[in-house]
């Protein structure tokens, strides 16, 4: 699903009026009308719940005076905080309070941070707070009123009762005070529990330091159509989502064999670190390639190779220390090894000894496979990172955490952090390859300049091994379907590393999750996978 700017999705409300004949006051009757229902879905015995709802004086006020009448008609008792003069009300959003007034229900007016004082009570007893105050307009940080209003919004998430222990906070589009696009204004921003973002995510949701305040980001239509964005060359953000991998031939012919889905080949390990490659190599088996072997220095190999029956081993020559050596090469065994093979992933604990990151170095420059350089293998390219251009092989992923994308771009990773959708795409386009930024909404750069931001995954996978499987996974997948459409193969190799690690995570809680868990969870995320693939196609 392409992700907008603020300035293009009004383009794209523009072209739906203008094309389409659906006016911007049925739009914003739409957006009212889809995220009560998201409400009523998610919410058990609205009717019952104390329901307020904070509007602004712009078009998500209005979006949010939809919502309060929606959710009278349907039985529910809302109360309606207008964060504004009605007088500065203007356009649909004044037509929309204009029938609030007139048919439904008593309507708060707060103009000042007094007022706001006497009216501060509404939430503490609240149930449910909808924030509807500021949308994708916002130029700069939220100060005065509105400020003061913010944060009394996040302090009654720490209050007992409500919905689920605590108050519910559902964002209409946006938290308010989050900017929609990629600059962070600083100032306060609501911290939801789910954001019903409209049409398509907006970029701030995705990329900025603070997106974590969406909550959960929930998209619905409400009547522009997809074709309006979603065919646009120019739009090169993408959301990762089930819609993304509908091409991909995930449901299996009866007429295959083990054959069909390639042979992975993955050199991991060393004295120390045998269950990186173990992990490695099973996250590839339970993704689905046909056969994955390891190749792993001979010291580990009994490790490794107990490690899950139905892995295939290699034993690679060791060093002293029990590292993979360089004689590797100078024997040939290598290119034995690599023969038959669809695809090479290197990298995970082999070590940053001297000799086994300089045979890293030669194998990704003379195989012609495509190749997946993770951990150790790229730390083989610390200070030499424009070495990872002299290669023969077309087709390269990295796949860095913060740390190691700040050491090959001679950065920091406090600026890495800043700016994490410029770094994967500056890194993607230096050294022509797709480059997995892994972390808090994981980012896919492409050589060509797009971009897949990921939201699947959770704080209980910053624990080791995880990256591990990542890598596993996105071998067994590029075994199966090959690199025509790399990006989308890798995408969803990363939406599924984070599904199963959300699965995972409902079931052990965060802090006791280890990566183990998440291979385990892997056949039930790829059948949900499954299910919401087929009801895209």
């Amino acid at each position: 699903m392409k992700v907008l700017t603020a300035a293009q999705m009004r383009e794209a409300d523009r072209l739906t009026t203008e094309r389409y004949g659906i006016s911007s006051l049925q739009l914003m009757e739409n957006a009212g009308a889809a995220i009560a229902e998201f409400l009523r879905e998610k919410v058990a015995g609205l009717a019952r719940r104390k329901i307020v709802v904070l509007c602004g004086k712009g078009n998500n006020g209005g979006d949010g005076l939809v919502v309060a009448r929606m959710l009278k008609e349907s039985g529910c008792t809302p109360e309606v905080f207008l964060l504004s003069n009605p007088g500065a009300v203007e356009g649909d959003a004044a037509v929309n309070l204009k029938r609030w007034q007139q048919d439904l229900g008593e309507l708060h007016v707060v103009t000042s941070i007094s007022e706001w004082e006497s009216a501060r009570a509404a939430l503490a007893g609240a149930d449910l707070v909808v924030d509807a105050l500021l949308g994708t307009g916002l130029r700069g940080p939220v100060e005065g009123l509105l400020a003061s209003v913010i944060e009394d919004i996040n302090a009654t998430r720490q209050k007992k009762g409500g919905i689920g222990g605590r108050t519910l906070i559902v964002a209409v589009d946006m938290p308010s005070g989050l900017a929609s696009d990629a600059q962070d204004f600083g100032g306060p921003v609501v911290s939801a529990d789910f954001t019903v973002t409209l049409s398509a995510p907006k970029l701030g949701q995705l990329v900025l330091p603070r997106a974590s305040s969406c909550g959960v980001l929930v998209v619905r239509n409400i009547g522009t159509p997809p074709e309006l964005f979603e065919s646009d060359p120019h739009l090169k953000i993408h959301w990762i989502e089930p819609g993304e991998f509908q091409f991909l031939p995930l449901k299996r012919d009866l007429d295959v064999n083990k054959g069909t889905y390639g042979h992975a080949l993955i050199i991991a390990g060393s004295v120390g670190k045998s269950g990186a490659a173990v992990l490695s190599g099973r996250g590839a088996l339970r993704s689905g390639a046909g056969l994955v072997t390891v190749a792993t220095p001979l010291d580990v190999l009994p490790v490794v190779a107990a490690g899950m029956p139905e892995l295939m081993t290699e034993a690679l020559a060791s060093t002293e220390t029990g590292t993979a050596s360089l004689r590797n090469n100078d024997y040939g065994r290598l290119a034995e090894i690599l023969r038959n093979k669809s695809v090479l992933a290197i990298g995970p604990g082999l070590s940053m000894q001297h000799e086994t990151q300089q045979f890293i170095r030669e194998i990704v420059g003379k195989t012609e496979l495509p190749i997946i350089l993770d951990a150790d293998g790229l730390n083989a390219y610390d200070g030499m990172a424009d070495h990872l251009n002299q290669r023969r092989a077309p087709a390269l992923v990295l796949t860095p955490h913060p740390g190691e994308m700040a050491r090959l771009l001679g950065s920091t990773v406090k600026e890495v952090q800043a700016r994490r959708l410029d770094a994967a795409l500056e890194a993607a386009g230096r050294w022509r390859a797709n480059v997995i930024l892994k972390g808090f909404h994981t980012i896919l750069a492409t050589p060509s300049g797009h971009a897949y931001v990921n939201t699947t995954g959770n704080p209980g996978m910053a624990t080791g091994g995880t990256g591990d499987v990542l890598t596993g996974i996105l071998a067994g997948l590029t075994a199966q379907f090959g690199t025509e459409d790399w990006p989308r193969v890798l995408s969803f190799g990363v939406y599924l590393h984070g599904l199963a690690g959300d699965i995972a995570a409902s079931r052990v809680g965060h802090a006791p999750l280890v990566a183990s868990d998440l291979i385990d969870s892997l056949p039930e995320a790829y059948s949900q996978v499954l299910t919401e693939w087929e009801h895209a196609r």
